[in-house]
């Protein structure tokens, strides 16, 4: 009986800090008015070391973006997936690998369907140069 309860009790707690774990990798972002065509800060995240993924959460009311492009400080990462999910849910999966050096910025990502209300962008990383520190990745979307 004790066993089992030492089981469960091991269970519920990993399960508790897995639960924290991701939401802490949840960033809710209030995107700032401004004009159509400039870029707008969604959220930035501090990338670790190893292979990871963040969530930033587009706060409703949800608003219009066309294009998505990301920054990154302090280290390079290497961006292996995106998913975007939009107002209704319906979700759309990037086709993109690619590493953003130390200081750059991403390509232009063109979202389907032109302007579209995003609800979060899920992506998942592996950051390089243990000696740089976390990289801290910043999302853009524009109008």
């Amino acid at each position: 009986m004790k066993s089992s309860f030492r089981v469960f009790a091991l269970l519920i707690t990993v399960f508790t800090l897995l639960n924290i774990s991701y939401a802490q990798a949840q960033r809710v972002s209030t995107p700032r008015g401004g004009k159509a065509g400039s870029w707008r800060v969604l959220g930035t995240v501090s990338a670790s070391h190893s292979a990871d993924h963040d969530v930033i959460v587009v706060k409703g009311p949800y608003d219009y973006f066309r294009k998505l492009k990301f920054k990154v400080t302090d280290s390079p990462v290497n961006m292996s997936r995106i998913i975007v999910r939009y107002e209704d849910g319906r979700p759309e999966e990037l086709q993109t690998r690619f590493e953003i050096p130390k200081g750059g910025e991403s390509r232009v990502i063109d979202l389907k369907g032109g302007r579209r209300k995003l609800k979060s962008v899920e992506f998942w990383y592996d950051t390089k140069g243990i000696l740089n520190g976390k990289a801290d990745v910043t999302l853009f979307g524009m109008k």
